[in-house]
């Protein structure tokens, strides 16, 4: 079974994203949520290991915009991925005002 992580950096600011809710869900239902830590991490989901399967990280892009007074195009950034291994994942989330790029990190 798997574990996952995830971590967002904001290029316009030039630094980690700090306060951004995110929730994890498989395609049926919410497997766990977190928000952002000052160095934009979050270390873990759930206590749960994840099976094989798909699933999607929602990104509060709109809250995070809020917070620190930045209009964001894109109000939420939802990144589907599979997992196929046991090994641990971690997915990235590179964002500013009008732009977002993710990437399967390790």
């Amino acid at each position: 079974m798997s574990t996952l992580s995830t971590h967002v950096l904001d290029t316009t600011l030039g630094h980690p994203a700090q306060g951004v809710p995110v929730r994890l869900s498989s395609l049926t239902e919410t497997l766990g949520s977190g928000t952002t830590d000052e160095d934009g991490r979050i270390a873990s989901f759930t206590t749960d290991k994840l099976e094989p399967g798909t699933y999607q990280l929602r990104f509060d892009t709109a809250a995070y915009g809020a917070s620190t007074k930045q209009d964001m195009f894109f109000p939420e950034v939802t990144v589907t991925f599979t997992i196929t291994d046991e090994r641990h994942y971690h997915v990235p989330l590179l964002l500013s005002p009008f732009a977002f790029s993710t990437y399967r990190g390790s």
